[in-house]
């Protein structure tokens, strides 16, 4: 690397940590205090009550402050990856960062701390002392053999869980790693020899992990920079290391290495030859973990043993060895449950569930986050990836089990089923407010035709319906392409094996598709040649001939292409007078709760009787939510203030509601702030007929509901769900380019809602 590009890098480092502020964390109240009223109840004297039941009873903590959902990051600086022992203060940036990835990954709340204290009996005193803040410490780049006596007076005078992470999170994700790749060369633990590298803190638990999991002691060979650890040996010698020693007359790494399967490394770049791999047994597993550079560059394994397994820490290599796979999971599990301790059967719990979710089909979202990678189980492939949004729900739904059954959970988990899904809700935002949906649709199979079959989102989300539902998705698109497309995203799926799959080339049916299509269209100037090259070409009349014919209940199209050319075949072939395209209903997932949109797309500026037509849709489809709709019609004009054409169209589309005795609340026209906003409608229309915040918008042109969905999705964090198409009894709905994996999943389960269930 270049100077320049060197100090590049480095600049823009120091700058992500300086700007716009410095650090990477701030502390934000959860509470509002914004009167005296919030005052009293915040401080004196309504913290008094607080307190009062927490002395009575002490796991009320949990209830009245944020301890059940704190960890204490707490280091020393001794022994900071790839810095050394730089002191605390020089450490921080390193444990905000730490502090980060919990908030990020687990959404738990971190303070880091930094002590300058050496000794590690008065350090473990200090953290000791700390208890009551805490529900759970990690601790971090404490120098070895100081680690192992802070975390074990730690561990044994305080009743919440301590978990040294550079110990035992390298240790899970190695051991991790280790069963998988044990599952691709068809070797087992007790049959491997081990030769390893490095008797710190993190090689002895590795170690310690690895003879858990079934690897035989007297098969580990340990070396340190005085060579092999064997029975006498006195310099450099901890006990830790001592438990390790060989009964041998070897003496160096290259004479250890002969006939080794797994080498694993956590000591220092380049400890490892290709002379010393090239001695190793048939498809050898090596683990060089050392940071920055690994013992031996994958490369230089690949010249001496092609079939070779290999992982490092690096994230420019398949396999990094990372130890936020497992920490910000592990403790989630554990403060969930209200753990005491993390203990054995947890961490195994962790590397089952870690090793597991490598050996599923990769999701969506880390697909997306990790474009270009292989992303399938295999030699590449041994552990997920950091950001695959699944570890939450599979890891610390593990670990919470394992706790309650090994004795450890104080608060014990009545059902973990629904405990894992709402982590899972946690991670998609979509998940809480779709489950009436999902759990509507799972009352009955539907057939759900993807007009998009060769779409990579579209075969992901068919993976995922055939795993999460019941309903049965149909592809149109070419076999080979399907194939190829579903094998390169690593989907376990095959056509008619797992789905149905047209090929518009070649389906036996065409003949039946065509003449189909020209009985609708013959009098709208469709020739019979006509319909023949449409329904060679166009997918979207191909799905809505099938949903015409009864051989598919719902179709699903626009993941490329303009709207509106989509809804034209669409409203031809499945448009009738009783079912007719009413307007598009977009569902917005803020933070602050769902809202919906409309008419996004279909009427360009609706008649009073559509807008009409639309405000029944979406009251329909918002209780199919779980929600009672409160619906605003929004317009330019404020209550009658302007003569303006949008006021005009929403106070006769108002007039013909009133008139229909409708069950539930709608207001109008007025301005969006005013729909959202209780106190300010009340100074303009006090008599406005719902309470607090509408949650459906209907707007008096697509442009105005196309803006604001927009501007909510770009910039405002909203998740979309949808467009759902209105009106043609749920048997179409038109998606958009932007749409997710995730998004075609909640479509999937809109489309496969029983009509019945609308309301």
């Amino acid at each position: 690397m270049s100077d320049d590009r060197q100090k590049g890098l480095r600049q823009a480092a120091l700058d992500y940590h300086r700007y716009p502020k410095p650090g990477k964390l701030e502390i934000r109240a959860t509470k509002p205090l914004a009167n005296g009223r919030d005052l009293a109840r915040a401080y004196s004297p309504g913290v008094a009550e607080a307190c009062i039941e927490i002395k009575d009873d002490p796991q009320t903590a949990r209830d009245y402050t944020s301890r059940g959902n704190l960890v204490a990051v707490v280091t020393n600086g001794s022994a900071v990856l790839g810095l050394g022992n730089i002191g605390g203060l020089a450490s921080k940036p390193v444990m905000e960062g730490k502090a980060v990835l919990f908030k990020k990954f687990a959404n738990i709340d971190c303070f880091d701390i930094e002590l300058n204290e050496s000794d590690p009996e008065r350090l473990a005193d200090i953290v000791c002392a700390m208890e009551p803040t805490f529900g759970a410490v990690n601790l971090e780049d404490i120098k070895a053999p100081d680690c192992f006596i802070v975390e074990k007076i730690c561990r044994e005078r305080m009743n919440i869980p301590v978990f040294h992470d550079d110990q035992h999170g390298t240790a899970i994700v190695v051991g991790a790693a280790a069963t998988n790749a044990l599952r691709v060369n068809g070797k087992k633990f007790e049959d491997i020899k081990i030769v390893s590298t490095g008797g710190g803190a993190a090689g002895i638990a590795c170690l310690n992990m690895l003879l858990k999991l079934g690897v035989k002691r007297e098969n580990v060979w340990l070396c340190d920079i005085e060579g092999l650890v064997y029975d006498g040996r006195t310099k450099d010698m901890t006990p830790q290391k001592g438990e390790y020693a060989q009964a041998s007359d070897l003496r160096t790494l290259d004479e250890a290495i002969e006939g080794a399967d797994l080498f694993l490394g956590l000591s220092g770049p380049g400890i490892l030859t290709k002379e010393m791999v090239a001695k190793m047994a048939s498809q050898p597993i090596i683990f060089a973990l050392a940071n920055p550079t690994p013992e031996i560059m994958p490369d230089l394994v690949r010249e001496v043993a092609p079939d070779a397994i290999i992982a490092t820490g690096r994230s420019d290599y398949p396999n990094q060895v990372n130890n936020v796979l497992c920490f910000p999971f592990i403790f989630r599990g554990a403060l969930d449950v209200g753990a005491t301790d993390i203990n054995d059967a947890m961490k195994i719990g962790c590397v089952e569930g870690i090793a597991a979710l490598a050996r599923a089909t990769t999701s969506a979202e880390a697909a997306a986050a990790y474009q270009g990678e292989q992303l399938t189980f295999g030699a590449d492939y041994l552990i997920p990836k950091p950001f695959d949004p699944r570890l939450i729900g599979v890891v610390a739904t593990a670990v919470a089990k394992a706790a309650m059954e090994s004795g450890v959970a104080e608060r014990p988990l009545e059902d973990l089923v629904q405990y894992k899904k709402a982590l899972d809700g946690s991670v998609f935002k979509s998940a809480l407010i779709m489950r009436p949906v999902f759990d509507a649709a799972a009352t009955q199979t539907r057939r759900i035709v993807f007009t998009e079959g060769e779409s990579e989102r579209v075969l992901r989300a068919a993976h995922a319906m055939i795993e999460e539902t019941t309903d049965k998705p149909i592809l149109i698109g070419r076999p080979e392409v399907v194939e190829v497309r579903a094998k390169r995203a690593g989907l376990s799926i095959r056509p008619d094996e797992d789905f149905e799959l047209v090929n518009p080339e070649s389906d036996n049916r065409y003949r039946d598709y065509w003449q189909t299509y020209h009985t609708i269209m013959a009098r709208r100037g469709v020739t019979p040649d006509l319909a023949k090259a449409i329904m060679r070409t166009n997918t979207t009349a191909i799905g809505a001939v099938m949903v015409q014919r009864g051989e598919a209940d719902s179709l699903i199209c626009g993941t490329f292409g303009q709207y509106l050319w989509h809804l034209k075949y669409v409203t031809e072939v499945l448009g009738s007078d009783d079912c007719h395209p009413v307007g598009a209903l977009s569902l917005m997932i803020m933070e602050d709760g769902p809202l919906f949109v409309a008419d996004t797309h279909v009427h360009p500026e609706p008649t009073p009787a559509q807008i009409a037509e639309t405000v029944l849709g979406a009251a329909r489809h918002v209780r199919r939510f779980g929600m009672e709709p409160k619906i605003a019609l929004c317009s330019h004009s404020q209550f009658g203030n302007l003569d303006c054409d949008t006021g005009q169209r929403m106070r006769a589309a108002l007039n013909m509601l009133d008139d229909m005795n409708l069950d539930f609340a709608y207001e109008g026209e007025m301005h969006a702030d005013a729909a959202l906003d209780q106190e300010l409608r009340d100074r303009i229309f006090p008599e406005s007929r719902f309470e607090g915040p509408a949650n459906v918008l209907i707007f008096a042109n697509t442009d105005a509901a196309s803006g604001v969905r927009n501007i909510l999705k770009m910039k405002a964090g909203g998740l979309e769900v949808g467009p759902i198409l209105m009106g043609m009894g749920n048997r179409a709905h038109i998606v958009t380019s932007s749409i997710t994996t995730r998004g075609l999943l909640n479509m999937s389960a809109v489309a496969g809602t029983p009509v019945a269930h609308y309301g």
